[in-house]
């Protein structure tokens, strides 16, 4: 493989961007592809995934280059020359790369694999922290399947086209998908491509949404006809799933304290052809209290660590601090609390998260439970998604009935 001047200094700039300025990794991919236009498919590629190695490897190549963070430009010459070596690419002779110790670099590989911290790439406290929640055995497999690259994974919006008619609509677009077991909507892409030029994706047969999200919405037992409300949708990746398998009847009350996720929502949505969705920004306690008792379902995809998504947001492992995790885990309870009153009795919860620590999932179920509002609910049943068993993203969820 030779190298391209123009392609590597996207990608230098790019580290430079994530590690110093704060950048988060997709924002300066986004805008590396944007360098120029003429680039082909295997250019785009290049770059992307050399910045999210780069990202994703980051305490191991910083290790092996000696450098440290905040990364001067020699710096980040340094960790791409270890990517290049471990890569078997040939070093050009450039001026901005010096004499490159290759055996050295091999031999420290060999070194740091030994020990996870640096094998895996992630720091100290996350590395403490997985071990004590969910034992050596369990994170060590963990952590390794979450440093693999994600799967782009498919979910048909069955409000426009069935599966199987969307799988021949995407290979008539050159685009090979394939279906994911127990995963009723879902299409595996073995190769990945740019769905979003697709007609398929224009005409809103699909959303992408991986495997392990995609069974939330289907967790919350929705039925067309039904209130249902969605506490933190976001960009609406589950409230559109929700709309779907409620066949556009009902009412679905999309809720989120960021105006600007909701209005990309209603933006999917149009094209998703979702028309039973209302849109309701959390800026008071007001728009909560008004629900009170009158919801059949509520969803609480509750914001978390995210640790489960690592994989997406390799960049999340150098951002993530350990006082993040103990404040979300207040508000994840205090979420608990006020958002469980708008289930009207006999109605059902779910309260779902992307991280896979029990001190986030069921932890937080078994204290709600034993808390005053709590007393009103049962608990039906809990799903835990492990990225090493499932081969997709880390997720939890709990569903609760009210008395």
């Amino acid at each position: 493989m030779r190298l391209h001047r123009n392609l590597t200094f996207a990608v230098i700039d790019s580290i430079r961007d994530i590690f110093n300025e704060g950048v988060y990794a997709d924002k300066a991919v986004e805008k590396a592809l944007k360098r120029d236009k003429r680039w082909g498919a295997r250019d785009r590629k290049f770059v992307a995934e050399t910045i999210y190695d780069i990202v994703r490897w980051n305490r191991l190549y910083a290790e092996i280059a000696e450098v440290k963070i905040p990364y001067d430009r020699d710096n980040i010459w340094r960790l791409f020359s270890v990517w290049c070596i471990l890569r078997g690419i040939s070093l050009p002779d450039w001026n901005q790369i010096g004499d490159v110790p290759e055996r050295r670099i091999k031999g420290r590989f060999a070194e740091l694999s030994k020990i996870r911290k640096y094998r895996e790439s992630i720091p100290d406290w996350m590395d403490e922290l997985c071990v004590a929640e969910l034992s050596e055995e369990v994170w060590t497999k963990e952590i390794a399947a979450l440093n693999e690259q994600a799967k782009v994974i498919l979910r048909t919006n069955t409000l426009n086209i069935s599966k199987e008619v969307l799988q021949k609509k995407l290979k008539s677009e050159n685009v090979d998908t394939e279906f994911v077991p127990n995963h009723p909507d879902a299409l595996l892409l073995p190769e990945r491509a740019n769905v979003f030029k697709t007609e398929a994706f224009h005409n809103g047969f699909f959303e992408v949404q991986d495997a392990s999200s995609q069974l939330v919405a289907a967790y919350l037992d929705v039925k067309p006809g039904m209130k249902v409300v969605d506490t933190c949708a976001g960009a609406g990746g589950k409230t559109l799933h929700l709309s779907a398998l409620m066949e556009n009847k009902g009412q679905i009350i999309a809720m989120d304290i960021y105006e600007s996720k909701l209005r990309k929502l209603k933006v999917r949505a149009k094209r998703n052809k979702a028309h039973n969705i209302d849109m309701r920004v959390i800026d008071s306690t007001k728009p909560i209290k008004k629900l009170y008792g009158k919801a059949d379902r509520v969803l609480i995809d509750a914001p978390c660590s995210g640790l489960g998504v690592i994989r997406r947001n390799p960049d999340s492992k150098w951002k993530l601090q350990p006082e993040f995790i103990d404040n979300i885990k207040k508000v994840q309870q205090e979420i608990l609390q006020s958002y469980s009153k708008m289930v009207k009795p006999g109605g059902k919860m779910v309260y779902a998260t992307c991280s896979i620590l029990p001190s986030e999932n069921q932890n937080q179920v078994n204290t709600f439970l034993t808390s005053e509002a709590g007393k009103e609910f049962t608990f039906v049943s809990d799903k835990k998604v492990l990225a090493h068993k499932s081969g997709f993203d880390g997720f939890y969820m709990a569903l609760l009935e009210k008395k």
